[in-house]
C-alpha cells in the first residue's frame, strides 16, 4: 500500500509539473471557490499541455493493458458532453470509447438491470468513459418515475456489489459527479432554447427534470451515501466554470492513473518515391463548392 501511494503522489507531481503550477490558474491559494471566469487565452494553454499528458496516458494503457472505466453524472446542464469533449479530443477514439446508451428497448427492459451495460466494459488497452451510466437508475429514472421506489433501492443496494466485482476484475473505475448551480443550469438551458446547435440538447424530459430540482437533490444525496465507496469514491466537481471544470477533471484524471511516458524513437518523414511514369488522371472530378 505503501508503494502504491507513492506512485499516486508521482503521478499528482508529474502532473502539476506539465500543468505548471499546482493550482488552478486564478485561484487563490487556500480559498475553495475559483475566482472569476477562466480567461480562454490560459485555459487553451492548459489544456494543451493537458492533452499531451492524455496521450502519455493512452500509449501507457496500452502498452500495459489497464482497463480503465470513467463515469460522469450530473444534472442536465452540468457539462458532460463538454468535459468528455475536452478529454477525447486528442486521444484515439479505439482507445478513448464514449459510451451514451438511448432509452432502453423493450427486450432491455426485462433483462437484468446491469445487463446492457456489461458489453460496453473495457477491455484491456481500453478507456471506457460514460456519458451517463447505469447510474440513470438512481437519477433519472427514480425521479421521473421511469422505475418503481422498490427497484431503485434494490439497485442501490446491488451496485456496491458491481462495482466491487469490477475493481476486483482489475477495472480502474472513476465516478464523477458534475455539480451545477441552479442559476447556471437556468442560464445554460435558456441559451439552448434559441440556438440551433443546441436544440437537440433540450427535450421534453429535460424541462420536466429541470421543474424537479429537489427530488433530484434528494436522490442525489441518497445515491452517495449508498454508493460512495472505499474502492468506488464519488469524485464532485464544481462545474459552474466549464473551463475549470475540464481543466480540475482531467487533472484529477491523469492523477488517479500512474504512469509513465513511454519512449518514443525520433520520428523522420522517409523521401517520396518517384513518378514512374504516372500522370495526373484528366478526370471529372466533381469537386466540393468552395463557398469560403
Amino acid at each position: 500500500m505503501k508503494g502504491k501511494g507513492a506512485k499516486e503522489k508521482a503521478a499528482v507531481k508529474r502532473v502539476k509539473q506539465a500543468k505548471g503550477k499546482g493550482a488552478a490558474p486564478n485561484a487563490k491559494a487556500g480559498d475553495g471557490a475559483p475566482a472569476g471566469k477562466l480567461k480562454t487565452k490560459v485555459y487553451t494553454k492548459e489544456l494543451a499541455k493537458l492533452h499531451v499528458e492524455l496521450v502519455k496516458l493512452q500509449e501507457w494503457v496500452k502498452h500495459k493493458g489497464l482497463k480503465v472505466c470513467v463515469v460522469f453524472e450530473g444534472r442536465d446542464g452540468a457539462g458532460k458532453g463538454g468535459t468528455i469533449k475536452a478529454i477525447t479530443e486528442r486521444v484515439s477514439p479505439r482507445v478513448f470509447r464514449v459510451v451514451a446508451l438511448p432509452a432502453p428497448t423493450e427486450r432491455e427492459k426485462t433483462q437484468m438491470y446491469v445487463q446492457r451495460y456489461l458489453p460496453h466494459f473495457p477491455a484491456a488497452g481500453e478507456v471506457v468513459i460514460w456519458d451517463r451510466s447505469w447510474y440513470n437508475r438512481a437519477g433519472v429514472e427514480r425521479v421521473m418515475g421511469f422505475c418503481t421506489e422498490e427497484q431503485a433501492k434494490h439497485f442501490l443496494q446491488a451496485v456496491p456489489l458491481v462495482e466491487k466485482a469490477m475493481v476486483d476484475s482489475g477495472i480502474i473505475l472513476l465516478k464523477y459527479w458534475l455539480e451545477v448551480s441552479e442559476k447556471e443550469q437556468t442560464r445554460r438551458l435558456e441559451g439552448r432554447i434559441n440556438d440551433g446547435r443546441k436544440t437537440w440538447k433540450l427535450s421534453p424530459m429535460d424541462l420536466k427534470s429541470y421543474s424537479r430540482w429537489y427530488d433530484y437533490s434528494r436522490a442525489r444525496d441518497e445515491m452517495f451515501a449508498a454508493t460512495d465507496t472505499g474502492f468506488a469514491p464519488w469524485f464532485v466537481a464544481r462545474s459552474d466554470d466549464k473551463k475549470r471544470l475540464r481543466l480540475n477533471v482531467i487533472s484529477h484524471l491523469l492523477s488517479k492513473i500512474p504512469y509513465k511516458a513511454l519512449p518514443r524513437e525520433k520520428v523522420k518523414l522517409p523521401k517520396r518515391q518517384k513518378p514512374g511514369g504516372y500522370k495526373d488522371l484528366k478526370y471529372p472530378f466533381k469537386y466540393v463548392d468552395e463557398q469560403f
